[in-house]
């Protein structure tokens, strides 16, 4: 049900060949993703950690994902106001947001869990009452999140999943290499707001076309990615390597990525310990037009499929 609050959380692992997940009702939250016994994402051992976690580790966050500037935008003539959480602009949705949330959560199969929430009209602001389901599959290799959201009007919905990918790491990621298949990004002001220009990433020290170690120049990373037009979608958008020969492929039908290098994490994390890489809408798309548009309707409701493929060398 749509903002209830309970003590209890529920939990559900998810396994398949030597993979295992584990997912809560709180945030419908990822709180684990193991390779056997090599752990693939950060998570707090004890759920009720998550309460006060504010870093949104594992979490869908929505209604809108990423920032949007000043908490309100027009909408068929009209100006929505969202709660602001950061500032004067809203984050991952607000402080009421999907990822503050307690979900419904089913495993249907040995490896596979729906998740599911009924947002109500002016929940955060946000106008219209949507159904979101979330379906989580473990097929090994694989671990695969297919995203939907059915609006009764027209709303925007642009949802993230936002594990922090480790990948077996204790030293960090700022060691790996990432190859992202895109040439542009967004322009931001100093806010982290996007300017609505959409320069090519600096060879200097965002241009992760042909793969670099993320720390070599480019130090950390909060940026949004532009995936490449007309690009293949069997093909990955983004691919990370390890030092010991781990791989990870996400393959997305997302405009681009958020990519977080968790410059701001602390205790009982450090700062670069993981990467997130986040497919979702634009940022801000709400409030500059020129961006493909998030708004969804009944007609026209949300989808997302996020796959996460992993080798070994």
């Amino acid at each position: 049900m749509a903002g209830q609050r309970s003590a209890t959380i529920e939990r559900v692992v998810l396994e398949d060949g030597d993979m295992s997940a584990s997912l809560l009702s709180y945030g419908a939250i990822t709180q684990g993703w193991w390779l056997g016994q090599t752990p693939l994402i950060l998570g707090y051992e004890t759920p009720q950690d998550y309460l006060t976690d504010p870093y949104y580790l594992g979490a869908i966050v929505g209604r809108l994902a990423n920032r949007v500037s000043g908490a309100q935008f027009d909408l068929l003539g009209e100006t929505i106001r969202v709660t602001a959480n950061e500032g004067k602009n809203a984050l991952h949705g607000g402080r009421d947001g999907l990822s503050h949330q307690y979900w419904s959560v089913e495993k249907t199969a040995l490896n596979q869990a729906v998740l599911s929430i009924t947002s109500p009209d002016g929940e955060g602001g946000f106008p219209a009452e949507v159904q979101f389901v979330i379906k989580v599959e473990l097929a090994y290799p694989c671990l695969i999140y297919t995203i939907t959201a059915h609006p009764d009007r027209p709303t925007p919905i642009s949802i993230a999943q936002h594990n922090y990918y480790s990948l077996g790491c204790p030293q960090g990621i700022l060691d790996c290499r990432l190859k992202l298949h895109a040439k542009t990004l967004l322009e931001l002001n100093a806010n982290a707001i996007p300017t609505g220009r959409i320069p090519k990433a600096d060879a200097e020290s965002l241009d992760f076309t042909r793969g670099r170690v993320i720390g070599q120049e480019a130090g950390f990373l909060d940026h949004y990615f532009v995936f490449e037009d007309g690009r293949d979608v069997t093909m990955p958008v983004a691919e990370v390597e390890t030092p010991s020969g781990l791989k990870m492929k996400v393959y997305s039908d997302q405009p681009g990525a958020q990519v977080y290098t968790a410059a701001h994490l602390s205790d009982p994390f450090r700062p670069g310990a993981a990467l997130c890489i986040e497919p979702a809408g634009y940022t801000d798309a709400v409030n500059n037009p020129a961006f493909p548009s998030v708004i969804c309707t009944p007609e026209k409701p949300y989808r997302q499929k996020l796959t996460l493929e992993i080798f070994e060398d």
